[in-house]
């Protein structure tokens, strides 16, 4: 095919901010190219770009073998079909897709003969008298490509043109456009951020990530061969997990050995695994080569979503002490003061350079005047040494409002998971009732009062702790002790079956090697 358009190092930046990042694009004659990325990305600015209504602040476009940057927009054989349609609301169907041939002065044969054929090409023929604001969305669409097509542009540029019909609709226009596009043998380049219109109507995916281009290919490579973690998120359900590369053709994830069909990558090397849910299979336990529990069934309609947990998560569980709240009150200054007796790590209180504001956010110290207005902590005072023990800490107010509470200096029990490579460590607490009813955030807020944390082993980088159990309702909790377990996330699968299962069944996972992709790890800017 004859190249038609060439995006040579595009950049622009807004107000400082760099959209497009050096971006080069080939794109060919008759082609159907998406552009396809999250909003922000650049995808919009790129079009733009190209239909001459905005200017790039470095490189070159060049159209049909010409350099087009100094080109006006209405000297440029493209034209541009916009999410919001622009109709002119006085014109019936004819003279809206009629306009541009009456700008250039051409013969009404002429404009009556290229106008009824665009009508029969949008399937919009008798619709020339009907007023376009009594057009339902897609017809008004319709007319939109029309005019835009009537002017025999070279190239047609769409930009998220469906993005305002509802879903039936907007899937019946996808394969509309695909027909429109081919019959009329001209190149389309259409913007959208859903994957399901990019792999429906494209010849050419480009996928875009923060001004920059991360993969470009057919609908079957983008999907398939995705080639890095971002495009594979983007394109299609995805569940992605960290490998190893021993060799060629030799992967291992989830503690184990698989053959693959990837090949190239250093021995040993850190890199992301693609499978599919569709690519994995439901079997007896006894029958995969992974076995998990299925912790939800999703009915989709053709067929059921399940999540498997293959791997449970590293845990620790605590005891949160619920107390009862002793407000101090100090009848001279007319305040009030409380403070929760609290625990602290001893490698925190030796690594760690603790200041009175952690000392107070620990123990929940607050102040108030009479009318529950907010009263700032002034000073803390405290006996605390870097060894275990029992220590006294006083929090006061400028009015000399004070409460003194104990703090227990220990040295918790963490727990290390080799097998994952993960540790995770929480403290016991103190806490009242009224504060976790007041809560607006249960879980992330017993992490907090926890100090719970959890750590890669191998380089100390921070993991999620992405569980939180509890057995008590937050909403009539009473005095007491309960237990607290934080846990990371285990391996879970997304899987899609036509088999009907229930939560809590033992299964097993199956696949081969042309199921597992393997790619390189995402490289991210220091």
């Amino acid at each position: 095919m004859r190249k038609l358009i060439e995006f040579r190092n595009i950049v622009k930046s807004f107000d400082g901010q760099l959209v497009l990042k050096g971006v080069n694009l080939n794109i060919y004659e008759n082609e159907f190219v998406t552009l396809l990325g999250p909003s922000g990305c650049g995808k919009t600015t790129l079009l733009r770009i190209l239909g001459g209504f905005l200017e790039q602040d470095e490189g070159t476009v060049i159209f049909d073998g010409q350099c087009i940057d100094k080109v006006p927009p209405y000297r440029r054989e493209i034209n541009t079909v916009f999410q919001r349609y622009a109709l002119f609301p006085h014109l019936n169907v004819y003279e809206n897709i009629a306009f541009g041939l009456r700008i250039k002065k051409l013969g009404e044969d002429i404009i009556a003969q290229k106008v009824n054929r665009m009508l029969s090409l949008v399937n919009l023929e008798g619709y020339g008298k009907r007023n376009v604001t009594k057009l339902s969305g897609g017809q008004q669409q319709r007319v939109a490509i029309a005019r835009a097509l009537v002017n025999e542009p070279n190239v047609l540029l769409l930009d998220e043109p469906l993005g305002a019909l509802d879903l039936k609709l907007r899937k019946e226009m996808q394969r509309e456009l695909k027909r429109i596009q081919q019959e009329v043998g001209i190149t389309f380049i259409y913007v959208t951020h859903d994957q399901e219109e990019a792999l429906t109507m494209s010849d050419k995916i480009v996928v875009m990530n923060a001004g920059e281009i991360e993969q470009i290919g057919t609908p079957l490579e983008i999907y398939n061969e995705p080639a890095n973690a971002y495009v594979a998120r983007f394109i299609g359900e995805s569940n992605i997990v960290n490998g190893t590369m021993l060799e060629d053709y030799k992967v291992r994830f989830d503690d184990k050995n698989f053959d693959c069909v990837d090949f190239g990558f250093k021995e040993n090397e850190p890199v992301d695994v693609l499978i599919r849910p569709e690519d994995i299979a439901i079997v007896k336990p006894k029958d995969g080569v992974m076995r998990g529990e299925v912790k939800s069934v999703v009915f989709k309609g053709v067929h059921y979503e399940l999540m498997v947990e293959t791997r449970t998560g590293t845990s620790k569980t605590v005891e949160m002490h619920v107390v009862t709240q002793h407000d101090l009150y100090n009848d001279q200054a007319q305040e009030k003061i409380s403070a929760n007796d609290f625990y602290v790590d001893l490698d925190d209180l030796e690594n760690k350079d603790l200041t009175d504001q952690d000392f107070i956010s620990i123990a929940n110290a607050q102040a108030w005047d009479e009318d529950n207005r907010d009263i700032s902590l002034t000073h803390v005072t405290h006996n605390i040494q870097k060894q275990t023990g029992v220590y006294s800490i006083t929090f006061g107010t400028e009015k000399k409002t004070e409460v003194t509470v104990k703090v227990y200096v220990i040295h918790p029990e963490y727990v290390e998971d080799a097998r994952h490579n993960i540790g995770i460590s929480a403290l016991d607490f103190f806490i009242t009732a009224d504060e976790i009813m007041e809560s607006m955030a249960i879980s992330t807020d017993l992490k907090t009062w926890a100090s719970a944390e959890a750590w890669n082993l191998q380089d100390d980088s921070p993991v999620d702790i992405t569980d939180v159990k509890f057995d008590f309702d937050p909403a009539t909790i009473q005095e007491g002790t309960y237990e607290i377990t934080f846990a990371t996330q285990g391996r879970e699968y997304k899987i899609e079956t036509t088999s009907a299962h229930e939560a809590g069944d033992r299964v097993g996972l199956s696949f081969g090697p042309d199921d597992i992709h393997v790619m390189h790890k995402e490289v991210t800017d220091a």
